[in-house]
């Protein structure tokens, strides 16, 4: 999988419409680009027709290769606004090879000023577009958007989705052959259900066949313009393989839309607001008389990414919830509750420096690269003692800030001073009980309280640490606040928020106790003396006594393998008797379905990373409830699933 981006390169004609230089090709005809959209891609599908007789809370997913300038998103979505039922989603999920900048995206789109009210959304959240699985909400959460930015031939086998209708779409066959290849054909038809429609603008005579070679029942349908014929098909061929049973999906449901979130942090505020976004009515529980009181409730938190060169499953979930992140901070307000100032990691020995030096080959210059020491104080403001790694998308946010904007959902009922002891089922519902008092029920419940999910039955055998953290909190003075960016070394320390930085973060795998000890801030101390002799001296930070100064700490959450727990959760017991024979070949794959808790979720362990796994776990959970197209790639939500654990014990035989 390649990490490295590589924009479209673009030339513009005198009429300053949009030319690929990398294909040779123009991105849309010349005067009936939209028209053409319209006809190849909505007509040949009925796609006015899907959309008005959508059921009640349903979604429609449409798959597309070649995102290219985005017309027919803008198009899909303007006849989805037009037709479909206000209760209705629209997921759509293109693949681009070679994204367009964001100038060039901006300058394409407003050839277009009558789909202003679908191209600006999109421009305003159009940051942080990395390799793998980027995530887009829409229209209050009535439209996904999932890019697969890269090579189609290695993101859609990675996709996990029910397309109901493609658009087959990309630079044409004798401009691009590697796209239109069997292979391709081959994951269209996976991807596909009976009754799955396919329109597309070419007629090559090979291409139709292998369409129909892969299952498609395809005909040739008059074109428009210069295209005398298009195509149009629909899947009749055989239903997918499915996935490993304790991979599976759980059935859907047909109770009512309601789930209960038992915590208020990152991991709760997400996911609720993921799920409120499609149409659910949402109960959070909160233990603290306020969202974001634990974790989640550090004046200043770092969106700092931890990558490796090597495209693990970490690595992938990384710059994908990063991406998401990134996106849902632009509707909060900069300077008061984020910032995107950057983030510089030091390389403060030979060994981090060769380390850094292979993340800034593997990775776009956009997302990071290398910075000699000179260059690195000149973009800090203050002297260091070396260069190191810049992430200049990167900078600090105020979590308890984007906890209420998540919470911030006419669908979404927050109910504090609720500390959940027990989770029933009874019937259809899991009823969440404090001693006996009956706290509130519904038929789904997700699991978002950190290390505290392990008071419940079904995630005691989880394997989540606690490990605690403590910040020390700092007074902004005159010299001090020349910090424009966040300086990282084995601690950090942010630029001011309300005339106060953020130093921290100690680490103590032992202790419980949650007050605040003049030790740590001791620690912290000297963590900044690391970072930044001459910030510690603007800071006054010899002359401090560390008995005043104030801080708090709370307790990550983590796994052993450091990705978060997200998913669907099955009963331990009937587990490990279904899958038994694993201990002797791990290489079958009984047919028994999973024994699932129906209804039960978690979205916990996300450790020091919260601020850029918890928001698109939310997403992820959400993708799990609803049947749709999963966020992330099948194998990193697969890495992430609560099952792991239990499955790789039987393997082990243990």
């Amino acid at each position: 999988m390649s990490t490295l981006l590589q924009h479209a390169q673009i030339d513009w004609d005198d009429q300053g419409r949009p030319h690929s230089r990398q294909y040779d090709d123009v991105y849309f005809a010349v005067n009936e680009g939209i028209e053409e959209t319209k006809h190849v891609f909505l007509g040949q599908t009925r796609l006015a027709e899907r959309f008005a007789n959508l059921a009640p809370h349903a979604c429609m997913v449409i798959g597309e290769t070649g995102f290219g300038t985005g017309m027919n998103f803008f198009c899909a979505w303007q006849l989805f606004a037009e037709h479909a039922p206000s209760d209705a989603r629209l997921h759509f999920v293109s693949v681009e090879k070679y994204p367009l900048s964001q100038q060039d995206m901006a300058r394409a789109v407003r050839l277009w000023p009558e789909l202003g009210a679908y191209t600006e959304p999109l421009l305003e959240q159009y940051v942080a577009v990395h390799p793998g699985f980027q995530q887009f909400t829409f229209a209050d959460g009535r439209v996904s958007l999932t890019l697969l930015i890269g090579d189609v031939l290695e993101q859609l086998p990675q996709l996990d989705a029910q397309i109901d209708v493609w658009f087959l779409d990309g630079f044409a066959p004798a401009k691009n052959p590697d796209m239109w290849t069997p292979q391709l054909f081959a994951q269209l038809a996976r991807l596909s259900h009976p009754g799955t429609v396919l329109g597309t603008f070419t007629t090559t005579g090979w291409v139709r066949r292998s369409l129909v070679d892969a299952g498609f029942a395809m005909k040739k349908v008059p074109g428009i313009g210069k295209k005398w014929e298009v195509m149009s098909g629909a899947y009749v061929g055989p239903l997918p393989a499915p996935a490993a049973p304790w991979y599976a999906r759980p059935a859907g449901s047909a109770l009512p839309r309601e789930a209960l979130v038992i915590g208020a942090g990152l991991a709760g505020s997400a996911s609720a607001a993921s799920l409120a976004r499609r149409g659910w009515q949402v109960t959070v529980l909160e233990r603290q008389d306020a969202p974001a009181r634990e974790a989640s409730g550090n004046p200043q938190g770092v969106l700092y990414l931890k990558l490796s060169a090597h495209g693990t499953a970490l690595s992938q979930m990384i710059l994908s919830g990063f991406g998401y992140t990134r996106r849902q901070l632009q509707r909060l307000q900069r300077g008061r509750d984020w910032d995107a100032c950057g983030v510089l990691q030091l390389a403060f020995d030979g060994k981090e420096a060769e380390r850094q030096g292979k993340l800034a080959a593997a990775f776009d210059y956009d997302l990071l690269h290398t910075l000699a020491r000179s260059e690195a104080e000149a973009i800090a403001g203050v002297a260091l003692p070396a260069g190191g790694l810049f992430y200049p998308e990167g900078g600090w946010v105020h979590p308890p800030a984007l906890c209420q904007q998540q919470l911030q959902h006419p669908g979404i009922r927050l109910l504090t001073h609720r500390e959940v002891l027990e989770l029933r089922k009874v019937g259809d519902h899991w009823q969440a009980w404090a001693g006996a008092q009956l706290l509130a029920s519904a038929p789904v419940v997700i699991l978002a309280a950190a290390a505290e999910v392990r008071r419940f039955e079904p995630c005691a055998q989880l394997p989540l640490k606690r490990i605690r953290g403590q910040i020390t909190r700092l007074p902004a003075t005159t010299s001090s606040r020349a910090l424009r960016t966040v300086v990282c070394a084995e601690g950090y320390v942010a630029p001011p928020r309300e005339d106060e930085h953020t130093l921290g973060a100690s680490f103590d795998f032992h202790s419980e106790d949650l007050a605040p000890t003049v030790a740590e801030h001791q620690g912290n101390l000297a963590l900044l003396e690391e970072i930044s002799r001459d910030l510690a001296q603007r800071l006054g930070a010899p002359d401090l006594d560390p008995e005043q100064l104030q801080g708090r700490a709370a307790f990550r959450c983590t796994s052993p393998d450091y990705l978060p727990i997200v998913g669907p959760l099955a009963d331990a017991q009937a587990f490990a008797e279904a899958y038994a024979v694993l201990g002797r070949d791990a290489r079958q794959v009984p047919e028994v379905a999973c024994p699932w808790l129906d209804g039960l979720y978690v979205n916990s362990g996300h450790g020091s990373r919260g601020l850029i796994t918890a928001p698109l776990s939310g997403e992820l959970v959400a993708a799990w409830v609803c049947g749709e197209p999963l966020p992330l790639p099948r194998a990193v939500a697969e890495a992430c699933h609560p099952n792991r654990f239990a499955l790789r014990k039987l393997i082990r035989g243990k």
